[in-house]
């Protein structure tokens, strides 16, 4: 009888295993016939296959949501009317399933801002107002900030604030601490493609070639990083005057009191009131204070310097630079901050330490070519005090257009500006005619002053 019954079981066992094998290769035929026709964007014939997988075993496979995805939104693209709006939700619907059933390759702030962005590209036919569209990207945003990272989601997320504000549906200060949100979560993203880019910018410096993989990586990275620095602009734009001095003042005022002791709070007014240039109101230097004292750190050191710099004080202000940056921990943060410091110097003509700090930027940072634009500004600013005869004056100017021309070479957002400068500079500089007649083809030049360097001039 044992022996009747564990016959019985090993036929249904191999029954079952018969059933499975079956499904499973059902389910691969499947799978094979979708991917195929979806690889050949033949998306009217994958649709079918991808439906009848989707339904049936849902959690077969990842590419079931992959070339899904591709598939419906080629259905959007090419339906109208109510059949448009089946295909939109239906396609947020499968976003859903995929986190569902593969939640660990699906970042729930990635996948619920493309659900967000989608409802706002078809917002008209979809009756979305303003505010539940903020409200889906908000969510998002909370939910998951490490993966929301979209450039140009992050870009919508800010313009419904904007929209929100004008329509009196927001407060200002609503605004003003979502624009530092999306600005800080922009920087964030900036710092983490820089430093990617920056390991593969040292590699070919030392003269090491790049395998064809990491070519692949250094244009997504460069990609990025300018999708952000476009949308960085955008959002500025976008606030454009609601964030004036005078708007922001009397914002400030009425909270001070507050959040006099929130040193989050505090670095955000006082960041904001000196880029929108309000630095000359009383209540600046006010923020400032209160700042520096409630968490001394390299950034209250660099904003205690600038108001002492316009208070005439120069040798204090320069002291409290250098605390700031010799307080600064973090590479990219320290790389910005001699940046910073870079261009106040240089603004003050004080060149010599202005590139001291530049060139610091470029070592900490060597994908940011804004630095070598601004030693080849203060070069060609400097070519009439740095040579011995008008020739070697003019010299200078090649100098200026060689560090200009590094720009566009490490910095992918900085081409067509590093292009013109340096294209500038050299229709400055000695001709073929001037090269001739001085005798210097090929020779090379010491520049003096601050500069202390030297050129080439080009052979003719």
């Amino acid at each position: 009888m044992k022996l009747k019954i564990t016959l019985l079981f090993a036929l249904w066992l191999l029954g079952s295993n018969v059933s499975f094998a079956q499904t499973n290769q059902e389910d691969m035929s499947t799978l094979s016939i979708m991917t195929e026709a979806a690889k050949a964007k033949n998306y009217d014939s994958a649709y079918k296959p991808f439906m009848e997988l989707r339904e049936r075993n849902p959690k077969f496979n990842r590419a079931i949501y992959v070339y899904g995805e591709r598939i419906l939104a080629d259905k959007i693209k090419n339906a109208s009317g109510a059949e448009k709006v089946a295909y939109v939700n239906d396609l947020i619907k499968l976003w859903d399933e995929r986190m569902t059933h593969f939640a660990s390759k699906t970042p729930k702030g990635e996948y619920e801002a493309k659900a967000c962005q989608l409802m706002y590209d078809n917002k008209d036919i979809l009756n979305k107002s303003n505010l539940e569209l903020y409200d889906c990207f908000d969510a998002a945003y909370t939910a998951d900030k490490k993966t929301f990272n979209n450039p140009k989601s992050l870009y919508t997320y800010f313009s419904l604030m904007v929209d929100l504000f004008d329509s009196g549906e927001k407060q200002d200060k609503d605004l003003f601490n979502k624009y530092d949100d999306v600005a800080e979560k922009i920087e964030e993203e900036v710092k983490n493609y820089s430093v990617k880019l920056n390991k593969l910018v040292e590699k070919e410096d030392a003269g090491t070639a790049l395998t064809s993989k990491e070519k692949r990586y250094k244009k997504s990275y460069s990609s990025f990083l300018s999708a952000y620095d476009l949308i960085s602009g955008n959002i500025d734009a976008k606030l454009g005057k609601r964030a004036n001095c005078e708007n922001l003042i009397p914002l400030y005022k009425r909270d001070f009191e507050l959040y006099k002791n929130d040193a989050v709070w505090l670095r955000r007014a006082v960041s904001r009131m000196f880029n929108k240039e309000c630095t000359d109101d009383p209540l600046y230097i006010k923020l400032v204070k209160a700042y520096d004292e409630t968490e001394p750190s390299a950034d209250t050191k660099y904003f205690v310097a600038g108001v002492l710099l316009k208070e005439g004080k120069e040798s204090e202000a320069i002291t409290y630079f250098e605390q700031s940056y010799d307080l600064e921990s973090d590479s990219f943060k320290k790389s910005k901050l001699a940046y910073r410091i870079g261009v106040i110097l240089k603004n003050k003509g004080r060149y010599g330490q202005a590139r001291g700090y530049f060139r610091n930027a470029l070592k900490l940072n060597p994908s940011n070519g804004r630095p070598h634009l601004a030693i080849a500004a203060m070069y060609a600013a400097s070519a009439n005090n740095c040579g011995d005869t008008t020739f070697n004056k003019r010299a200078v100017y090649w100098l200026a257009a060689e560090e200009a021309r590094k720009a566009g070479r490490v910095d992918p957002t900085l081409k067509k500006a590093a292009a013109q400068s340096a294209n500038s500079y050299t229709a400055r500089a000695p001709s073929k005619a001037d090269i001739f007649s001085a005798a210097n083809s090929g020779k090379t030049i010491k520049i003096g002053c601050w500069i202390g360097s030297s050129v080439t001039v080009p052979k003719i």
